[in-house]
């Protein structure tokens, strides 16, 4: 039998005989008060070391997630940004793989922030390439667009009434 505390008890009975024996088994492992009012100071003593090696692990996760990203993010988009913008990036990412070789979660904080600097203005250079590009070329697929208007003179009743901007009204709304 196993009551409610962990407790086991046996009986055994000689049938021969007619004896019978009764035994309890307790665990030897269980805490008293005391060790636990004693690991809960501990603990509580520990708290601030546990922070702060929680936090150096986390400086730690994320600079490795940030020299993986940009690293990624430099094979592929390599070729689309000027050499100094890319050779500081690299000399950043370099920087933090020295940093977190290092140890020091404060070198470590400081040189994730000096690479996420250097990547945004990688990412700004590459978006502006991007829109300029994407603005060129609305620009010259509306200019291979035929005009319907050409060839039309201006006073003529038929190109006042097709797309004369003063007849247009318009109305703001807030």
């Amino acid at each position: 039998d196993i009551d409610a505390n962990g407790i086991v008890h046996v009986s055994a009975k000689d049938m021969g005989t007619g004896k019978e024996q009764h035994i309890q088994i307790t665990s030897s492992s269980g805490l008293s008060k005391d060790e636990i009012d004693r690991m809960v100071k501990d603990a509580e003593a520990h708290a601030d070391e546990d922070k702060k090696q929680r936090e150096a692990i986390d400086a730690k996760n994320e600079a490795d997630s940030l020299v993986y990203q940009t690293e990624k993010s430099l094979k592929e988009l390599g070729d689309k940004i000027n050499g100094a913008e890319k050779q500081k990036v690299e000399d950043a990412v370099a920087d933090l793989k020295k940093a977190i070789e290092g140890g020091n979660t404060d070198d470590i904080k400081a040189k994730t922030e000096a690479l996420k600097q250097a990547s945004y203005k990688i990412a700004e250079e590459v978006y502006k390439q991007q829109s300029a590009a994407g603005a060129a070329g609305a620009n010259a697929g509306a200019g291979a667009q035929p005009n319907p208007d050409e060839g039309k003179d201006e006073n003529s009743s038929e190109f006042k009434g097709a797309n004369n901007a003063d007849d247009v009204e318009y109305e703001v709304k807030n």
